[in-house]
C-alpha cells in the first residue's frame, strides 16, 4: 500500500527541514579558502624575473652597442657642423730642422721650427713646446715667445686661432761636437675642443637638404626603386615557388639554380651585368642589333630612365630567391586535404590558388614585404656598383655617401641618414597600423 503523507498541521514544521540554528552551526564550520597570490607576483615569480633579466643583459648590451649607440651618434652628428676634416681633433703640428749645414766649430746656421694648427677654424688653447738644445750649439737672439736655459728651449704662444701658422728661426753657432738635431721629439702642449663633443648645434644640415631641388627627385627615385623592387621580387618569388611546389625529376637542381643570384657575390654579378649590357661590347646589344630590334647600341646603365629600370630589374633578379624560399616553405605546410576537397568540388587551379593558397600566404607575404621594403630602401652597394648613382639612379643611401665623403660634409650625410630612418619609421608604423591587422599579424 502506498504510504500517505502525514496530515498537515498548522503548528508542525515541514518534513526534512533543519532548524535555523543547525544551518547557522554548519555555516560556521566552513573554513575560508586561503588566498592564492596572483600569477607573476609571488616570490618565485620575482626570482624568475630577475634571472630572466640577468640572462638578457648581455644581449641588451650587445644590441645597444651595435645598434642603438651608432644610431644616437648619427642623430648627434646630424645637428653638428661637421666636415670630414673635423673627425680628428685639432692639434699642434711641429717640424724642426737645422739650416745652413754647420759642422765645424765657428760655423753658423739656423735652427728652424715650423708650427701650425691642424684645424682651419678651431682654436687651440695654451700652445707651447719644449725642446732640448743640441750639445755643441750656442743660441743667438731668441724670438719674443721663446726662452732658453742651459739645456732647454721653451716657446709659449698662448691661444692660437684656426689656420694659425708660425715659423721660428733661431741663429746658432757651432761651439763643439754637435749631436743630431731632432733626435729628441719636442714636447708640445695645447688643448682644443672637438666639434663632435662641444655644444655647437645647427639646423643648417637639414635646411641644406630640404632646400635643394634635387632632394625630392632623389626621394622619388628611392621610392620607385624600393616599391617596384620589393613587389617585383615577391611576385617573381611567388611564381618560382608555384613552379617548384610539385615534385618532379630535377627539382633539387632547379632549386639550387634559383638560389644562385642571392648567394653569388654582389660585386661579381654586378660587373657581369655591366659587361653583358655594355653598349660597345655587350652581348645584349649585339643580340638586339642582330635581331633587328634596334639599329644602334643602347646604353642601358647610362640613359634616363632606362638606367633606373635596369637597376630595379637587377634588384628583382638578385633578391627574388629569398621570397622564393619563404613562400615555398609556407606553401608546402598547407594541408593537401584542402586542395583535394577543392579538386573534387570542381575548382580550377586558378580558383584553388586564389581562394586557398593566397589566404594562407598573406601572412608570409606581409612579412616579406616589410623586410624587403626596409632592406631595399637601405640598399647602397647594388646601385653604386652598377651606375654610381648617375643617370637618374641616385637614391637616398647614395646621397648619404656623396654628402659625407664626396663633398666631405659629414653633418649633411648624417642628416640624410636621419631622413632615411624617419621614412622607414613612418612606413613601419603604417604597416603595423593597417596592413598587419588585416593579415592577423
Amino acid at each position: 500500500m502506498p504510504l500517505k503523507p502525514p496530515p498537515a498541521s498548522s503548528g508542525a514544521a515541514p518534513l526534512f527541514r533543519e532548524p535555523d540554528n543547525a544551518m547557522t552551526d554548519r555555516a560556521t564550520d566552513i573554513q575560508p579558502t586561503p588566498s592564492i597570490a596572483p600569477r607573476g607576483r609571488g616570490p618565485l615569480a620575482r626570482v624568475e624575473a630577475r634571472l630572466a633579466w640577468g640572462l638578457l643583459a648581455p644581449t641588451i648590451a650587445i644590441v645597444a652597442a651595435v645598434v642603438i649607440l651608432p644610431l644616437l651618434a648619427i642623430f648627434w652628428i646630424s645637428f653638428k657642423p661637421v666636415q670630414l676634416s673635423d673627425l680628428r681633433a685639432p692639434e699642434l703640428v711641429l717640424r724642426e730642422d737645422l739650416r745652413g749645414g754647420p759642422e765645424a766649430v765657428g760655423d753658423e746656421g739656423t735652427w728652424r721650427f715650423r708650427l701650425r694648427n691642424s684645424s682651419p677654424d678651431r682654436e687651440i688653447r695654451g700652445v707651447s713646446f719644449t725642446d732640448a738644445i743640441p750639445p755643441g750649439l750656442a743660441l743667438g737672439p731668441l724670438p719674443e715667445a721663446c726662452t732658453a736655459d742651459a739645456n732647454t728651449l721653451t716657446c709659449d704662444f698662448g691661444d692660437v686661432p684656426g689656420g694659425w701658422r708660425e715659423r721660428l728661426e733661431i741663429p746658432v753657432t757651432v761651439t763643439g761636437d754637435i749631436g743630431e738635431v731632432g733626435a729628441t721629439e719636442p714636447a708640445t702642449t695645447g688643448a682644443a675642443s672637438s666639434v663632435l663633443t662641444d655644444t655647437t648645434f645647427t639646423f643648417n644640415n637639414f635646411v641644406r637638404i630640404f632646400d635643394a631641388d634635387e632632394f625630392w627627385g632623389v626621394l622619388g627615385v628611392t621610392m620607385f626603386y624600393t616599391v617596384f623592387g620589393t613587389i617585383g621580387a615577391i611576385v617573381m618569388g611567388l611564381f618560382a615557388a608555384l613552379l617548384l611546389d610539385k615534385s618532379f625529376r630535377g627539382q633539387g637542381i632547379l632549386r639550387g639554380l634559383f638560389l644562385f643570384p642571392y648567394v653569388a657575390p654582389v660585386i661579381a654579378v654586378a660587373f657581369a651585368w655591366i659587361i653583358l649590357f655594355d653598349p660597345f661590347s655587350g652581348s645584349a646589344n649585339a643580340l638586339l642589333i642582330r635581331m633587328g630590334v634596334t639599329s644602334e647600341a643602347i646604353n642601358f646603365f647610362g640613359e634616363r630612365p632606362l638606367a633606373l629600370i635596369m637597376v630595379t630589374v637587377f634588384e628583382i633578379w638578385r633578391y627574388f630567391p629569398l621570397s622564393f624560399l619563404f613562400i615555398l616553405a609556407r606553401m608546402q605546410s598547407i594541408p593537401s586535404d584542402m586542395y583535394e576537397a577543392a579538386d573534387m568540388d570542381g575548382a580550377s587551379p586558378f580558383q584553388q590558388f586564389a581562394w586557398l593558397s593566397v589566404p594562407q600566404l598573406l601572412g608570409i607575404l606581409s612579412v616579406l614585404f616589410l623586410l624587403r621594403f626596409i632592406w631595399t630602401f637601405n640598399k647602397f652597394d647594388d646601385i653604386f656598383l652598377l651606375t654610381g648613382g648617375n643617370a637618374g639612379t641616385r637614391t637616398l643611401t647614395v646621397n648619404v655617401y656623396e654628402q659625407a665623403f664626396a663633398i666631405s660634409n659629414i653633418g649633411a650625410g648624417a642628416a640624410v641618414a636621419v631622413v632615411i630612418f624617419a621614412c622607414l619609421l613612418i612606413f613601419s608604423a603604417l604597416f603595423f597600423r593597417f596592413i598587419s591587422k588585416e593579415d592577423g599579424l
